[in-house]
């Protein structure tokens, strides 16, 4: 129906925009359509133009990748600049241009964001992360996956103003340490999902202390945290009784002895049980898998 509406829209347009615009156009129809396609809707007539940067005025969310592949930075700066209500920010395709002076006006002026997706824009810096701590309060969801600028005192500003987060992703953020990821847990004790993978900086002590300080925790991944031992493990068994997955993929010091403890749990592990991991190997060794009895 929607794609019929587009279609028509040339013919019909005197009838559409008679529809009351922000009572019926915009929450009701224009919402469900592509955003690339919204954007082409302009080029009908100016009163279309104007119909859609009303809708861009009032958008909730933003996520760059309905654009296409690449999104030329004049036209993410003009999409925006008039909102004021957004509460879903997704730029993870902007990493080849996104620099601090196109986010920090569209953070600055939109104080209701709950969720923010900035992976792998590495073209930005700190000030970002202070920008967004200072302005979106109401914050529970951040990925900064991949954005190595991140440092310990952006990411205490984080902590210190936005402490209903309760997903983090803040995978290959290389320059974090344990003290950072303990004051951040400290701080926002509502975190439900956490992500410290591809960081050989992260040991046992910001584990335990997450565990510790976390207890709503479900989803924690440490893949190649090569300093994470069988200690802090147990430790997250026994503080957190929520966790459902555990990741720790090429956690070398991480053995059996503290999985299993999850495993009996039924929490998802991204590694298989000793036995399985030795028929996998053989397997791949000698081309077949071998046929066991252990009935006795």
């Amino acid at each position: 129906a929607l794609w019929c509406l587009m279609m028509s829209v040339t013919s019909t347009r005197g009838c559409l925009l008679d529809l009351p615009w922000e009572d019926i156009l915009v929450p009701h129809i224009l919402c469900h359509l592509p955003l690339q396609q919204l954007l082409s809707l302009q080029r009908v007539s100016k009163s279309f133009q104007s119909l859609i940067q009303l809708y861009l005025a009032n958008m909730r969310c933003f996520d760059s990748s309905q654009i296409g592949p690449a999104i030329p930075r004049a036209a993410f700066v003009n999409l925006l600049k008039d909102n004021e209500v957004l509460q879903q920010l997704a730029l993870q395709n902007c990493s080849d241009w996104l620099t601090d002076r196109e986010l920090l006006p569209v953070i600055g002026q939109n104080h209701h964001l709950h969720q923010i997706q900035l992976k792998g824009c590495a073209q930005l810096s700190r000030h970002a992360l202070v920008a967004i701590s200072l302005s979106c309060p109401n914050l529970r969801q951040l990925s900064l996956a991949h954005c190595e600028w991140v440092d310990s005192l952006s990411l205490r500003s984080l902590a210190d103003h936005c402490k209903a987060l309760e997903a983090v992703d803040l995978t290959a953020c290389r320059q974090l340490k344990d003290e950072a990821i303990c004051y951040l847990v400290q701080k926002c004790s509502k975190l439900k999902s956490l992500s410290l993978a591809v960081n050989a900086n992260v040991g046992d002590v910001a584990v335990e202390e997450t565990a510790k300080c976390c207890p709503e925790l479900e989803h924690l991944d440490l893949t190649g945290c090569l300093r994470v031992k069988n200690d802090s493990i147990r430790v997250l068994a026994e503080y957190c009784p929520k966790l459902r997955s555990l990741k720790v993929k090429h956690c070398h010091n991480v053995a059996e002895s503290s999985l299993g403890i999850l495993r009996s749990r039924g929490v998802e592990l991204d590694v298989e049980p000793p036995l399985q991991r030795a028929l996998v190997l053989l397997q791949d060794v000698v081309g077949f898998a071998p046929f066991i009895n252990l009935q006795i």
